[in-house]
């Protein structure tokens, strides 16, 4: 079955950077856009990233634009959020999921698998 795995998620300062991965399994990675959501405690799923299939086609929360960077590497089934300039309210736990086939839109119903989320704190 398609596997998700998060990672890169840790403890930063107000500014800083953070890579999150997620290594997806199975030979059809290129077939899907993938996205990224978080979650901050006592509020609701929020999408964050979301790139097409072919990696020609990106969309961002408005929270996120101008900080964050989704990107894929088909070579090893990995698609990325750079996170700069990182604010507390950044705070969440960060999911990393797959598009249904042709869709990378904002709303969870654009999505069929998702991983465990990696955990993402900032400090003030």
């Amino acid at each position: 079955q398609v596997q998700l795995v998060e990672s890169g998620g840790g403890l930063v300062q107000t500014g800083g950077s953070l890579r999150l991965s997620c290594a997806a399994s199975g030979r059809t990675f290129s077939t899907y856009a993938m996205g990224w959501f978080r979650q901050a405690p006592g509020k609701e799923r929020e999408f964050v990233a979301a790139i097409s299939r072919n990696g020609g086609g990106t969309n961002y929360g408005d929270s996120v634009k101008g900080r964050f960077t989704i990107s894929r590497d088909y070579a090893k089934n990995t698609v990325y959020l750079q996170m700069n300039s990182l604010k507390p309210e950044d705070t969440a736990v960060y999911y990393c999921a797959r598009g249904r086939t042709g869709e990378y839109g904002s709303r969870s119903f654009n999505y069929d698998y998702w991983g465990q989320g990696t955990q993402v704190t900032v400090s003030s």
